[in-house]
C-alpha cells in the first residue's frame, strides 16, 4: 500500500494535467481550447476503463501490481505517442463547412487522445476494485494528485513550451510504473521497457516529433509564407504562446482600419502573433511623433477627435500600437492594461530600443491585470477607454470564436466601462468588419442595452458608429453628444473617407457615400435597433445580433438554427463563410461523444450476466444516468462562468475542475457518515444531499456576480483561494448522492455496479459537450436550473422505488 498510494496520485496528477495540457495545445494549433471535448475524452477513457475492468477483474485482480505499472507505462508512452500522432491527423477546421471527411478526421483525433486517459483511468480503477479495504485512501491520493497535476502544469507552462511542459508529465505516470513494478510478477520485462522508454526519451527521438503543427490557415502560418520572414523570439506561458516574426523584405504593415485617403506609411513593424493568431504589433519609435502620424487616420482615433488632451484607459496594450495612438493624440496621462505579462516584457524590455522606450514615458503607466478586473478595482474615472481589436481578422470572419467565452463585449462590462468614465467621457470599441452585419450591429445592440440599463431613456443620443473598408468604431459617450461633438464627427469621417453609419440626428444620405455596399445595412440596422420594433428586427435578422451578457458571454455567437437550411443551400455558392465551423464542431463533438460512450461503455456491458430484482435496471438506471448529465452540467457552467474571475479559461478549467474533483471526494466521504446518522429514519440522505446541491447553487446564481464585482482585482493566488472557497460546499454535496447510490445497489443487487458506472460515465462523456451547447444556446442559469431538474428527479427515484412512500432504500 505505501508503494500503491504515491503510484496513484503521480498516474491522478498526469491525467489532469494532460488533459490541461491538450487545451493549451489545440489553442495554438487550432483557435479554441476545445475544453469541453477535452474533458468528454478524459471522462471517456474512465468509462471505458472501467467496462474494461468489469469484464475482466477475476484476471486482472490476482495481477494486480503487473496490470496497474503495465497501464502507468502504456499512459507515460501514449501520452507522448499520441500527442504526437494528433498533429498528424489531417483536421482542419474551417473546412468542416465544406469537407465532411474533416468530422471523420475529428472522430480521430478524438479517439487518438482517449487511448492515454483510459490507460490513466485504469490504473484508478484497478486500485478501487483490487484494494477495495483502503478504498478511502486511494481515493484521497487520487484527487489530491488531482490538484497537485493541476498546479504541476500551470508551473510547467510558465517555464517551458508545451512540447517540453508534456515531457515533464509523462515521468509522473513513468514514476509510478516503476513504483509499483518492484514487486510485480513481471518485473524483468517492465523494468526492460522502462528503461527502453527512458533512453529513447533521453536520445531525444521523441521529442522531433513533438513540434506542434499549427494550422496552416492561422496569421503565423501565413507571414512565415512572406519571403525572408523569420521568427525571432518565442516565449509561452499558461496565458498564451507568443512568436514575433521578423519580415525585412516585405514589411509588416499593421494598420487597421487604415484610410485610403492617408498620406503617411506605417514605419516598421514586429508582428507579435498570441498562439499563432490574433496579430498585434510592435512599431519602430525613435520618439518623433510624426513618424507615426498613421495614427491619425484610422477609425479607432475618433473619440480623439472629440477630446483635448485627454486620460486615456487602454484595455488590451498588446504590443503597443493604441498606446502609441494616445500618445500621437496628446493624451495627458495613459494607464495601459495588458493580460499577458510576457508581451509587456516585449515591449519593455525585449525590444524596447525598437519601440522607442515607449512604456518609459512618464505618462504611461502599465498594469498586469485583466480588463475586467482592473475596471472593477480602480477608483480613476477617465476621460477616454479605449478597446481596440483583440482577435484576426481572418478568425474573426470565420466564426472560430463561436464557441469561445469574452466577458469584455457583454452588457454589464459596458455599464461598468462607461461608470468609469468622466461625465461627457467616452467609450470607443474598434471592431472588424463582417459583411453581412454580425458583429457590428451585436456591439450596437448590447451598448444600447447597457445605456437602458443604466436609465438611459434616449441610447441613439450618445452613440456614434463609423466604419472604413475593414473596421467599425462605435463610440459611446457618458452624457448626450452636443453639436460640436457631432459636427467633429462629421469631418473627422468626411475628410478620411469613412463611412458614418449612425450619430444623432443622421439622414439616410449621411450614410453609405465612400465605401459603398449594395445597401446601407450598419445605418438600417441601428437605427431598427434603437427604434420601437428592435425585438422584432433583431427576431428577423439572419443572425444571432441580441446583446450579449454574462450569463450568456458568448458575443462571437451569431449562429442561428432557423437560418442553417437557407445557409446550407448557399454552400457551395460562398455562402460557406456564412456558418460558424465553430459551432459545427460542437454538435459534431456532442454526436461523436455519444456514440462513442455507447460502443465503449455501455455495449460491452452487455457481456455481463444482468441479475438482479425486477426493476432495478431501468429504475436505478435513469438515477444514475441523471446523476451524470446534472453533475457535469453545473461543473462546466462553472468553468465556463469562472472565467471571467480568473481571467483565463486554462486558470478557471485547472482550478474549478480540480475543486469539484476534491471536495466531491470529500463529499463521497461525508455520505457514508450521513447514511449513518440517518439509518432507521425515513429521511432519504439523498433528499438531503440534492437539498443542499440546489440550496448553494441557486445562492451562487444569485450571489457570484456581486463576489466577482466586489473580488476580481485581487491578485490570481487570492482569487483561486477565493474560487476554491466558493466551490467546496457546492462540490461536497454534488459528491454525495453517487456513492450513495452505490451502497444502495451493492446491498440490493451488486450486479447491477458495473452497468451504475457504465451508465453514469456514459452520461459524463456527453454532457460535458451537451453542457456547453446549452450554455451558448440559453445561458449559464439555464443550465444550472436543468441540473437541479435533474437532480430533483433522480432524488425522487431513489426514495421511491415503488411509491411516494417507500422507506429509505439504504435500509433496505
Amino acid at each position: 500500500m505505501r508503494r500503491l498510494f504515491p503510484a496513484t496520485l503521480l498516474v491522478s496528477a498526469g491525467a489532469i494535467g494532460y488533459q490541461l495540457l491538450l487545451m493549451r495545445m489545440l489553442s495554438i494549433v487550432q483557435w479554441h481550447h476545445f475544453a469541453y471535448m477535452i474533458i468528454s475524452i478524459a471522462l471517456l477513457g474512465y468509462g471505458a476503463s472501467g467496462t474494461f475492468i468489469a469484464l475482466f477483474e477475476s484476471r486482472l485482480e490476482s495481477r494486480f501490481e503487473a496490470a496497474f505499472a503495465t497501464s502507468a507505462l502504456l499512459f507515460s508512452i501514449t501520452m507522448v505517442a499520441c500527442f504526437a500522432l494528433g498533429q498528424h491527423v489531417p483536421f482542419n477546421a474551417l473546412e468542416v463547412v465544406w469537407d465532411s471527411r474533416q468530422f471523420l478526421n475529428l472522430s480521430l483525433i478524438y479517439l487518438v487522445f482517449f487511448v492515454p486517459f483510459f490507460f490513466a483511468a485504469s490504473c484508478i480503477g484497478l486500485a478501487f476494485t483490487c484494494r477495495r479495504k483502503d478504498i478511502s485512501r486511494i481515493y484521497f491520493f487520487d484527487l489530491f494528485g488531482a490538484g497537485l497535476g493541476a498546479i504541476v502544469v500551470i508551473g510547467a507552462l510558465f517555464a517551458f513550451i508545451p512540447e517540453d511542459a508534456l515531457l515533464v508529465l509523462m515521468t509522473l505516470p513513468l514514476i509510478a510504473s516503476v513504483i509499483m513494478s518492484t514487486r510485480s510478477s513481471a518485473r524483468a520485462p517492465l523494468m526492460t521497457v522502462q528503461l527502453l522508454w527512458l533512453a529513447l526519451l533521453v536520445s531525444g527521438i521523441p521529442q522531433n516529433q513533438l513540434g506542434l503543427r499549427v494550422s496552416e490557415y492561422k496569421g503565423l502560418s501565413q507571414a512565415l509564407q512572406v519571403i525572408d520572414s523569420r521568427i525571432l523570439d518565442v516565449s509561452s506561458s499558461p496565458l498564451g504562446q507568443l512568436t514575433v516574426v521578423e519580415s525585412p523584405t516585405v514589411p509588416i504593415r499593421h494598420a487597421p482600419g487604415l484610410s485610403f485617403n492617408t498620406l503617411h506609411i506605417p514605419p516598421q513593424q514586429l508582428a507579435v502573433f498570441t498562439d499563432a493568431d490574433s496579430m498585434s504589433a510592435i512599431t519602430r519609435f525613435d520618439g518623433d511623433l510624426n513618424s507615426v502620424a498613421y495614427l491619425g487616420d484610422v477609425t479607432a482615433a475618433l473619440p480623439y477627435a472629440l477630446l483635448d488632451k485627454p486620460d486615456v484607459l487602454v484595455l488590451g496594450a498588446g504590443g503597443g500600437s493604441d498606446v502609441l495612438l494616445a500618445l500621437y493624440h496628446g493624451a495627458n496621462s495613459i494607464d495601459a492594461v495588458e493580460l499577458n505579462p510576457q508581451m509587456t516584457k516585449l515591449v519593455q524590455e525585449t525590444h524596447a530600443e525598437f519601440a522607442g522606450f515607449v512604456y518609459d514615458d512618464p505618462r504611461i503607466t502599465v498594469h498586469t491585470s485583466e480588463a475586467r478586473g482592473f475596471v472593477a478595482q480602480s477608483g480613476t474615472q477617465y476621460d477616454l477607454i479605449h478597446i481596440g481589436l483583440l482577435d484576426s481578422f481572418a478568425a474573426s470572419g470565420a466564426g472560430v470564436y463561436a464557441q469561445s467565452e469574452s466577458y469584455i463585449y457583454t452588457k454589464e462590462a459596458i455599464r461598468e466601462y462607461l461608470e468609469h468614465t468622466t461625465p461627457g467621457g467616452l467609450l470607443a470599441i474598434t471592431r472588424w468588419l463582417k459583411l453581412p452585419p454580425r458583429d457590428g450591429l451585436k456591439l450596437v445592440a448590447t451598448a444600447i442595452d447597457a445605456l437602458r440599463t443604466m436609465g438611459v431613456s434616449k441610447p441613439g443620443q450618445q452613440l456614434v458608429v463609423i466604419r472604413s473598408w475593414n473596421t467599425s468604431t462605435v463610440l459611446i459617450k457618458n452624457g448626450p453628444l452636443m453639436a460640436d461633438d457631432i459636427q467633429s464627427v462629421r469631418q473627422f469621417a468626411r475628410s478620411r473617407s469613412f463611412d458614418t453609419a449612425w450619430f444623432p440626428g443622421i439622414q439616410a444620405s449621411d450614410a453609405n457615400r465612400f465605401n459603398v455596399l449594395s445597401e446601407p445595412y450598419f445605418y438600417n440596422g441601428t437605427k431598427a435597433l434603437l427604434g420601437p420594433r428592435a425585438g422584432e428586427f433583431a427576431e428577423r435578422y439572419k443572425f444571432y445580433i441580441q446583446p450579449a451578457t454574462d450569463n450568456r458571454p458568448y458575443y462571437f455567437h451569431f449562429f442561428k438554427w432557423a437560418t442553417l437550411p437557407e445557409v446550407i443551400a448557399l454552400r457551395r455558392a460562398g455562402g460557406a463563410g456564412l456558418i460558424e465551423w465553430g459551432y459545427l464542431i460542437l454538435i459534431a463533438t456532442l454526436v461523436q461523444a455519444a456514440i462513442a460512450g455507447l460502443v465503449l461503455v455501455l455495449l460491452p456491458l452487455s457481456r455481463i450476466k444482468r441479475i438482479w430484482p425486477a426493476g432495478t435496471g431501468p429504475r436505478m438506471g435513469a438515477y444514475f444516468l441523471l446523476l451524470g448529465l446534472a453533475f457535469l452540467f453545473i461543473e462546466m457552467a462553472f468553468i465556463q462562468k469562472f472565467i471571467l474571475f480568473l481571467s483565463h479559461p486554462l486558470y478557471s478549467v485547472a482550478v474549478v475542475l480540480s475543486g469539484f474533483l476534491v471536495f466531491a471526494g470529500l463529499g463521497s466521504v461525508l455520505s457514508e457518515r450521513l447514511a449513518g446518522k440517518l439509518e432507521g429514519n425515513d429521511c432519504s440522505p439523498v433528499a438531503i444531499a440534492v437539498g443542499g446541491i440546489a440550496l448553494f447553487a441557486i445562492v451562487y446564481v444569485i450571489l457570484l456576480p456581486l463576489v466577482f464585482q466586489r473580488c476580481i482585482g485581487f491578485s490570481d493566488p487570492v482569487k483561486i483561494v477565493i474560487s476554491v472557497v466558493l466551490i467546496a460546499p457546492l462540490a461536497s454535496s454534488m459528491g454525495m448522492p453517487f456513492p450513495l447510490g452505490l451502497r444502495y445497489v451493492a446491498a440490493t443487487a451488486p450486479n447491477f455496479i458495473p452497468w451504475a458506472w457504465g451508465i453514469n460515465g456514459f452520461a459524463s462523456v456527453i454532457s460535458a459537450v451537451l453542457a456547453t451547447l446549452l450554455a451558448i444556446e440559453f445561458g449559464f442559469v439555464f443550465v444550472i436550473l436543468v441540473a437541479l431538474v435533474l437532480y430533483a428527479i433522480a432524488a425522487l427515484i431513489f426514495v421511491s422505488p415503488t411509491g411516494p412512500r417507500s422507506p429509505n432504500p439504504l435500509r433496505q
